[in-house]
């Protein structure tokens, strides 16, 4: 059980960068030319706000169910 544990602690991080990194990749790339003259902590919240709810909502959810079905 220990080592379930330690392996989830180790595989939350994981997920949560592979969902970050290209994420923000594309979101940059779609509105990166829309919010360019925005100040820089304006072009944060806007990406974090969008980010933080596909992440949690879509993105997480859909790693998860793909790990729980190997693991049966």
């Amino acid at each position: 059980m220990a080592n379930d544990q330690t392996h989830n602690k180790h595989l939350a991080p994981v997920l949560i960068w592979l969902a970050i990194y290209p994420l923000i990749t594309l979101l940059l790339f779609v509105l990166g030319g829309h919010i360019e003259h925005f100040l820089l902590p304006l072009k944060t919240g806007i990406l974090t706000i969008i980010a933080v709810q596909i992440v949690y909502y879509v993105i997480l959810p859909f790693y998860y169910h793909v790990i729980n079905r190997f693991k049966k």
